[in-house]
């Protein structure tokens, strides 16, 4: 088994969608093999990795029956956002449990960072987050495991922080190489050639505006137009962004790795 990370290409943020590591179409439901899969990709890479994941069928549901994407409406009272703010918690943690159980199995390291607890919103968008319990984690040689969820909003009391904004927010305070989106679709496809499935190997700047925000199944975190909007902020930032597929069997291990896979990618501008 990995003793510990090597050296080689920089520090790596990796998110799993809830698209790949849950079937979003039905609730609660792991993809088992898959997740045992990328697990096991991302331990035998031996790189330092900072790893999210999407909460896909156990969060997106109940944050959309409560309304915890959104301002609170009228008739909405408070009792009822905390209540749904709970379940949706609730929710996202059994998840949260199986991946870092399939982290261990594959010989990893993992340390869980809820996010809850060390960022706040504000009006449903990230207004602070601590990276230092992210940093600590990874000069001790752990991974660092961390989620969208529900977090303390000043606006709204509660509101979903998704984990392509969290990965956005970590890619600023810390020096990251890059920053892989892993999903169940192998790139962003050219909206002009949906039928085509043709994959955009570049994002660029005009993209996210000819695309629709609308995402198959229950989502609160803007579908692929808020997902290409962080890429695209990533990489101004300084980091490299791909959006990669979890299907396919090693295309993870070798994006560790440094390899510019099969994906869509925003490159990173000059630090």
């Amino acid at each position: 088994m990995p003793t510990g990370p090597e050296t080689g290409p920089g520090l790596t943020i990796v998110k799993l969608g809830g698209s790949v590591i849950t079937r979003k179409q039905r609730e609660e439901r792991v993809r088992p093999k898959v997740l045992a899969r990328l697990a096991t990709e991302l331990v035998a890479s031996r790189r330092s990795i900072v790893l999210l994941h999407g909460a896909g069928s156990f969060g997106h549901p109940g944050a959309v029956r409560f309304g915890l994407a959104r301002p609170p409406a009228d008739g909405d009272s408070p009792e009822r956002r905390a209540r749904g703010a709970a379940i949706v918690a609730t929710e996202v943690r059994r998840l949260h449990l199986a991946v870092l159980q399939a982290l261990v199995r594959a010989g990893g390291r993992p340390e869980s960072i809820p996010i809850s607890t060390h960022s706040r919103n504000a009006g449903g968008r990230l207004a602070s987050l601590d990276a230092a319990p992210f940093r600590d984690a990874l000069s001790a040689g752990r991974m660092p495991v961390s989620f969208g969820d529900v977090v303390p909003d000043s606006e709204w009391v509660s509101s979903i922080l998704s984990a392509d904004a969290i990965a956005a927010a970590l890619a600023k305070a810390i020096p990251v190489e890059r920053v892989l989106f892993v999903s169940d679709v192998p790139g962003v496809f050219d909206p002009a050639r949906l039928e085509a499935r043709e994959v955009l190997p570049v994002l660029t700047a005009d993209l996210p505006e000819r695309l629709s925000a609308r995402t198959p199944g229950a989502d609160v975190t803007g579908g692929i137009q808020g997902k290409v909007r962080e890429m695209l902020q990533i990489a101004a930032d300084g980091a490299d962004a791909g959006l990669i597929s979890g299907l396919s069997d090693g295309t993870l291990l070798r994006a560790l790795r440094g390899e510019r896979v099969h994906g869509s990618w925003a490159t990173a501008a000059p630090r």
